[in-house]
């Protein structure tokens, strides 16, 4: 049999690979897949490329014919043994030579036929099993209801064996079946045997791969992790569990089960969005969750949808079941301010020790709204913040597990945007674990009308992560793939998919009828054996266990759930903040209030200014060399420090700079932050000369300072804000901002600002401190580059415009703190540098969002002088006026109020007339929670002026709405607020720079015609 070992031998492609390697200044270069018809007639060689000499390697092995006659001849040669620089022949060599070649090499030269026979039976055996590598999932038996095909398509490939006469696809045929053929190295059928009859090789592959799993993995373009899959299901007996394994999983089973008997028998009318059809999900969770505290995993982040999450707060986290029971009573009234939300949606956080590791874990399952995998780049985000401040780089203490539906997994943007953060460096979370509960059903929706792909799972295909899919009616198979899924996401930090394909044995929810819809299928599932019933029976007919034992432990677990119920009676009011899914220890009284309702002031003293100007105005490592034309930017920097003034970049710069000192951890996010969209941040130096160099001077302020972290991300804005509001949600001690290319592009991300950002802590009792930066201003740019659209946040806003406050000495934080969040259009960059301290020293936390400049950014008014910002200095919610019209105000004509940019350009036409004492011009820079007592002093102040709001957005966009309201509120309706501005308009710009200046002509001649509103009724 030594002829067979050394043919064998030969079929190692990587050997393939070592005689190319081996011949110096030879590169194999693929021109094209179709080999045959490209008309090259001669392998292209030149330097070593390996991948290109697999695909073309493995193209031949499958039909020689694709390639090209000397392709064929110098695999042909490779294989027999040829030596490095001898395998390849030219086109002329005459074809029957190099058989007789092959022969005379392995010494049968009596019997040419059969030994051209047996070199194509091994090749025919090696593209076998290739095809049950690549295709054997799409037989697969992964329904559990018997009926559907999990990839929509009953097609069998043509290249696995499931006929006899399918044989003769290889040429091969049935007196073939037991010869012995030697296995090559890319499979592990074998376990020690390193031979084996092609009758028992095609049993060994129907085995691991058209089971009841379901693997895809071959598309992956690294031959260690294939390799290290292959190993993990093919070798021969890797699915054994022990009889206590065993009992443990049937256990969890029956918790998973009788936890949702127990809420059908109790509240048959609610809807809970159970998890009947696919039970096996709990067992599931808590099998990953095992396996990944074995390996050292302290802190599991989870998202999901509602569907089973009553269940998993239940069994897998371990909430109080009366908590949860609590939730079902109609007469039970929240003590927690806000609006709550329904049951299914809620978080929490536990900390409990791991009974199968004897470890301690914390585990936190995100709240979330409806909006189907919105919560994907949340958990995300708050698993990157975790491992970051446990300086976890690697992810081996913290992971996220997310959970989906198919529907939604394959329907669903964010799920794409958020696999393109999986590998980013500041993004990455060292791989997550997707379980996909696969109910072959959205709503009412048809796969084959839901999706193109063949599984729903396709999409995680792009970023190379493995896909097992899963019959969930055999709930050993489900674990063992959940087991090697924790083990893979450990050993490569990357992502990976299990997709449980099981059923929804009801309707959408419990009162929904989907017989409308689905006829055909629920007649099976309402003939369907339970899981648990099937695998009870399965370990009680084994021995396993006993049906008393198995008895006793339904029985055990009904009991819980029913002392549970009656303490539940007892709970006389719910508390919503016993869900909370990010607690935040030592930053609020035990009570969860602030600890203070008061702001220090939020400057700095003059020389650490001073100190953070030179350093900004300078490269601190040795021999980096920048651009030209940064060189002149730094220079100016440091002339402007010099001279005690800042302009936007450097005042944001001394903001985040002076934070770091006091240890905040700043985090910088967005599409092109580093430099900044309009070339003046320029956070990140780039050395010119070397590659990948660069020099983040922020790092280099102070010995002792917090991280800054400032990052590009990915061309998203769903995915990344989503993402950055996970990472503020982990630690108050942060500011974290997310920065928008420009602010009409938030609104891709409007989901993440609607359902979590506005609406997050009445409905979750959550803080987050939050900040959007959102270019905005009209300067001709077109509608797409022009408005963050501010009238959609100030809409959102919770105060009461007809409700006139009662101040305090407080007033201003407390104010904020029965916000929602804080809108703030600063035109000065000392009021950006107030506003962004201040986010941190406030006592609580809320959303920031931040109308910021373009054209202002460089405007030669628009600088602040260090004394608006030294220590004892604040954020001015209102900048009155303070030139001559300051001085007379009884002789005041006119007081414009407005907000952001639209000042300099009334300043400029105040000017331009000659009205500075009849006009007076009045700065909102917050504009909620509404000034309402600094405004009272102003509209006071000039008692005998008419009051106009001037804006320079259209009528029915940006502010109006929101102030007008709160104007008249304020004079008790017994004064006009008049509008200037824009005419309402569907567009939020015109793209015509001429139009754009006539339009501002127009309402900047309104505002200061001093006559424009005599005689107009109010």
């Amino acid at each position: 049999m030594s002829h067979l070992r050394l043919i064998a031998a030969t079929l190692k492609y990587r050997g393939i690979y070592s005689l190319v390697e081996k011949n110096v200044n030879r590169r194999v270069f693929l021109q094209s897949r179709n080999y045959a018809s490209t008309g090259v007639t001669e392998p292209f060689l030149s330097g070593t490329n390996s991948s290109y000499v697999e695909e073309m390697y493995y193209a031949w092995l499958e039909n020689p014919k694709s390639v090209h006659k000397s392709w064929d001849l110098f695999f042909r040669n490779a294989t027999s043994g040829a030596l490095p620089g001898q395998a390849y022949q030219t086109p002329l060599a005459d074809f029957s030579e190099s058989k007789t070649s092959l022969i005379q090499s392995h010494g049968l030269t009596k019997s040419p036929g059969k030994a051209e026979k047996l070199v194509e039976d091994h090749l025919a055996v090696q593209s076998l099993i290739r095809a049950y590598q690549i295709r054997g999932h799409h037989v697969a038996q992964l329904d559990p209801l018997g009926i559907l095909d999990a990839d929509l398509d009953s097609f069998v490939p043509s290249d696995l064996i499931t006929t006899i006469d399918k044989l003769e696809f290889y040429g091969l045929y049935e007196s073939d079946l037991d010869k012995v053929f030697q296995l090559p190295t890319t499979t592990f059928i074998g376990g020690n045997e390193t031979m084996l009859s092609l009758r028992e090789i095609i049993k060994r592959l129907e085995n691991t791969y058209c089971q009841h799993i379901g693997l895809e993995f071959m598309f992956i373009n690294d031959v260690e992790q294939c390799d290290w899959i292959r190993q993990k299901f093919e070798t021969p007996g890797v699915m054994k569990f022990s009889s206590d394994e065993k009992r443990t999983l049937l256990a969890r089973l029956v918790r998973s089960t009788r936890f949702e008997d127990f809420l059908a028998r109790k509240w048959s009318s609610e809807k809970r969005f159970g998890l009947e059809g696919c039970e096996v999900m709990i067992p599931a969770l808590k099998s990953i969750i095992d396996k990944s505290s074995e390996m050292g995993i302290e802190y599991v982040i989870m998202g999901m949808p509602h569907r089973g999450r009553l269940n998993v707060m239940a069994n897998v986290i371990r909430k109080e079941l009366e908590q949860i029971f609590c939730q079902f009573d109609p007469k039970l009234e929240a003590a927690d301010e806000g609006s709550g939300d329904v049951k299914y949606h809620l978080g929490m956080y536990h900390e409990r020790i791991n009974r199968a590791t004897n470890k301690k874990i914390a585990l936190s399952l995100v709240a979330n709204p409806s909006h189907l995998e919105a919560v994907d780049p949340v958990v995300q985000g708050k698993t990157k913040a975790e491992q970051f401040y446990r300086g976890d780089s690697e992810g081996k203490k913290v992971m996220s597990i997310l959970l989906h539906g198919d529907a939604a997994f394959a329907g669903q943007g964010v799920v794409y945007e958020t696999f393109h953060l999986s590998d980013l460096p500041s993004y990455t979370t060292n791989g997550t674990i997707h379980v996909v509960v696969n109910n072959q059903i959205g709503f009412t929706t048809d796969p084959r009308m839901a999706r193109s792909s063949p599984y729903p799972t396709d999409v995680a295909r792009v970023v190379n992560a493995p896909i097992f899919h899963v019959n969930s009616d055999d709930p050993e198979a489900v674990m063992y793939v959940c087991n090697v899924a924790a083990e893979w996401r450990n050993t490569f930090n990357k992502d990976v998919v299990i997709d449980l394909v099981c059923y929804r044995k009801r309707g959408h929810n419990e009162m929904d009828e989907p017989m409308f819809t689905q006829p055909l299928m629920y007649k099976q599932i309402h003939k369907q054996v339970s899981v648990l019933k099937k695998y009870a029976d399965k370990l009680i007919a084994d021995g396993t266990v006993t049906l008393q034992e198995f008895e006793e432990e339904i029985a055990k677990y009904d009991k819980i759930c029913e002392e549970a119920y009656s303490r539940s009676k007892d709970n006389k009011i719910l508390h919503i903040k016993h869900w909370l899914d990010s607690p935040w220890p030592g930053f609020f009284n035990l009570d969860g209030e602030p600890k203070s309702m008061t702001c220090p002031p939020t400057g700095i003293p003059e020389e650490m200014l001073t100190h953070i100007g030179n350093i900004a105005s300078s490269v601190p490592l040795e021999g980096f060399k920048i651009h030209g034309g940064l060189s002149r930017i730094l220079k100016g920097r440091l002339e402007m420090t010099k001279n005690q003034i800042v302009d936007w970049a450097l005042a944001e710069y001394m903001a985040f700079g002076s934070l770091l000192k006091e240890g905040i951890h700043v985090r910088l996010s967005g599409q092109d932050v580093e430099r900044g969209t309009f070339s003046h941040r320029h956070h990140v130096l780039h050395d010119q000369d070397i590659d990948k160099r660069t020099c983040v001077p922020m790092n280099h302020l102070w010995e002792q300072q917090a991280p800054y972290t400032v990052c590009n991300s990915s061309l998203s804005e769903y995915g990344v804000l989503g993402f950055e509001l996970g990472f503020a949600m982990s630690s108050p001690n942060a500011l974290v901002c997310w920065e928008a290319q420009f602010g009409d592009f938030h609104n891709t991300a409007q989901c993440i600002i609607d359902q979590f950002i506005c609406s997050g802590q009445a409905k979750w009792v959550r803080h987050n401190g939050i900040v959007l930066l959102l270019p905005h201003g009209m300067e001709g740019m077109g509608p797409e580059h022009s408005s963050a659209r501010p009238e959609r946040f100030l809409q959102m806003c919770n105060d009461d415009p007809d409700a006139f406050p009662q101040f305090d000495d407080d007033f201003a934080v407390s104010q904020l703190y029965d916000s929602n969040w804080i809108v703030v259009n600063c035109s000065t960059p000392a009021s950006y540098f107030h506003v962004l301290r201040r986010q941190i020293l406030l006592p609580f936390r809320k959303p920031l969002i931040i109308f910021t400049p373009k054209s202002l950014l460089r405007h030669p008014e628009a600088k602040s002088s260090f004394d608006e910002m030294m220590s004892g200095t604040s954020f001015r919610r209102v900048i009155p006026e303070d030139g001559p019209a300051a001085e007379t105000p009884g002789e005041v004509k006119r007081v414009v109020f407005c907000t952001g940019k639209v000042y300099y350009d009334l300043v400029k036409e105040r000017k331009n007339q000659d009205l500075e004492k009849e006009v007076a011009i009045t700065r909102l820079e917050q504009i909620s929670p509404f000034p309402f007592d600094l405004l009272k002093e102003e509209i006071e102040k000039y008692a005998k002026a008419d009051l106009v709001w001037c804006q320079e957005e259209h009528k029915n966009i940006g502010y109006y709405d929101y102030v007008k309201p709160r104007f008249r509120t304020i004079v008790n309706h017994t004064r006009p607020i008049w509008y200037v501005g824009r005419d309402p308009a569907a567009a939020p710009a015109t793209g015509n720079k001429n139009t754009h200046l006539v339009s501002l002509r127009r309402f900047l001649d309104t505002a200061f015609n001093l006559e424009a509103f005599e005689g107009k009724m109010f």
